[in-house]
């Protein structure tokens, strides 16, 4: 254990040092990242206003507070992606990793969790900036303050293990981006990135409660946004680490037969 602790603090301070060296690029590639839900924002906020004031009890201020915080969780659910997968796999450089006394993934998690630090340093001024242009109602306490901290970190979690198991399926096949985009249609509606999850049909929130989306997103955001009691902010945190659970049972037995179906040749 203490080994694994020291390789998750190196590799983590060295993945701050090395975006903190690319800050320009992060600052552009989180201005673009903004871009989505900004539009969503306006679209909301313009509705509610022909609706009276509000729509399913969000108002244009609690819109502009769901999508603003919408942009944090965004960019921290960015993990190793399937596309990176196939890249690993097809170049080779899966071998190397292989020659690590631990699971790829260990590596994947520290990088990006590492690089988490940075994107919320940088997100903090545009947070700013769109706060001052969208005037969002926001009215939280420390609890929730303290359960959204815990929330993003479970999401950026559950999604890493999701990800990862769709990108195994690289094994098998030389491309996964069809089923990729499956998945991202998936997530879409059922994980309330698109629109928050009280808005949509009922059938769509039953069935969010059974599928992990619904962690990844809109609970942390709701953390923030909503009304939710003690009660619900911990049962979320307890489905949170649910379904971490489950995603890394999946991933570790997944693992002893893709692993199997690969091989490397040297140059």
């Amino acid at each position: 254990m203490r080994r694994y602790i020291d390789y998750y603090l190196a590799s983590m301070r060295v993945s701050i040092l090395s975006q903190i060296q690319y800050r320009v690029a992060n600052y552009f590639y989180m201005i673009g990242m903004i871009t989505e839900p900004v539009i969503y924002l306006v679209v909301w906020s313009t509705i509610a206003e022909q609706q009276g004031g509000q729509v399913g009890g969000y108002t244009a201020g609690t819109f502009a507070a769901y999508y603003i915080v919408w942009t944090l969780v965004r960019n921290m659910n960015i993990v190793f992606t399937p596309f990176g997968w196939e890249w690993r796999i097809r170049e080779g450089n899966l071998g190397m990793e292989l020659m690590r006394p631990m699971h790829p993934i260990h590596s994947d998690i520290a990088f990006f969790a590492g690089w988490k630090f940075v994107v919320i340093l940088l997100w903090l001024p545009l947070a700013a900036f769109l706060t001052w242009v969208f005037k969002p109602a926001f009215d939280f306490t420390w609890m929730e303050v303290l359960v959204f901290f815990l929330a993003i970190w479970g999401a950026y979690l559950i999604r890493t293990m999701l990800l990862s198991l769709l990108g195994m399926i690289t094994f098998w096949t030389t491309r996964v981006s069809a089923i990729f985009e499956l998945y991202f249609g998936l997530e879409l509606i059922l994980s309330g990135r698109l629109v928050p999850l009280t808005l949509m049909p009922a059938w769509v929130q039953n069935l969010s409660n059974y599928l992990p989306f619904k962690w990844t997103f809109f609970f942390p955001i709701e953390v923030l946004v909503g009304k939710m009691s003690t009660q619900e902010l911990w049962t979320g945190i307890g489905m949170q680490v649910l379904w971490i659970t489950i995603g890394a049972s999946i991933l570790n037995l997944v693992w002893r037969f893709a692993i199997r179906q690969f091989s490397a040749v040297g140059g």
